[in-house]
């Protein structure tokens, strides 16, 4: 005779990590992770921008912030599951998603499948320099780090238009990093840890630039081409996502966040 304990357990009395796959655990940690380091650096524009994963597997599904919560309320647990066509799969909070977050990281999950995962901010800084016409300027080192490396897409709005995909796709073309005119920044990359060493660098170089452009004055210092070029070549070993640059970078950010507490494991 059966025991009641072999009897399928439904979907909605199941823990999150019970119900998905231990590399969807993973990747679940990982991208909460990313939401609460960011809230502890301050890249936050309180519920909004969003942070997304790709789940693994054969479904089209990718992770993103249930819409209300704060970056530093998100756990791994409370991540909401939804397919490249904006169907739901799993809300464990019932809170839904926004529909602007929707619309950018779907464009690029459908259509970079290189790209596992997508970060978007609205920073002071990088809003800031998202409206200025030069975009980012090679003034120092974090910056020249992305020199051939940016994309930047125009401003059409609060992203609601799904024609609006397309044109995010094309003016991103094969670069992981893009600036969002008169809107902010995103990065993405082979995992959650490569994307977020992007962006980190991507904001440093943004803060510098804002800071250096403070007197209003004062004439900036451009690198000589020869050095750019020296640059670009010297950089392409700290963007390779495979490189144990990135997985140092994210274990020092690790240890950091867990000595405020290990709650996004959840």
């Amino acid at each position: 005779m059966s025991s009641v304990s072999s009897l399928p357990v439904p979907a909605s009395t199941r823990s999150v990590r019970d119900r998905v796959t231990p590399e969807e655990w993973e990747v679940r940690v990982k991208l909460a992770a990313a939401y609460r380091i960011a809230a502890l650096k301050r890249w936050t524009d309180h519920i909004y921008t969003h942070f997304s994963a790709r789940v693994p597997g054969p479904d089209e599904h990718f992770l993103i912030n249930a819409f209300g919560l704060l970056f530093d309320e998100i756990t791994a647990s409370n991540l909401v599951k939804v397919d490249i066509d904006g169907t739901i799969v799993d809300d464990p909070t019932g809170l839904g998603i926004n529909n602007a977050g929707y619309v950018i990281h779907s464009a690029i999950h459908a259509a970079r499948p290189d790209l596992q995962a997508v970060l978007h901010t609205h920073t002071r800084d990088g809003v800031a320099v998202s409206a200025q016409k030069n975009g980012l300027l090679l003034i120092s080192q974090h910056s020249l780090g992305f020199s051939g490396r940016v994309a930047y897409h125009g401003y059409e709005g609060i992203a609601q238009d799904l024609g609006e995909r397309e044109r995010l796709v094309a003016d991103l073309g094969d670069k992981s990093v893009m600036i969002l005119r008169n809107h902010g920044l995103l990065t993405a990359g082979i995992s959650v840890e490569h994307a977020f060493k992007q962006l980190h660098n991507l904001e440093y170089a943004c803060n510098i630039q804002i800071a250096a452009q403070a007197s209003g004055n004062a004439e900036l210092i451009f690198p000589p081409q020869e050095v750019v070029k020296k640059v670009e070549e010297q950089a392409k070993v700290f963007q390779d996502g495979n490189g144990p640059g990135v997985a140092r970078h994210w274990n020092a950010l690790i240890r950091e966040l867990d000595r405020q507490g290990t709650a996004y494991k959840e």
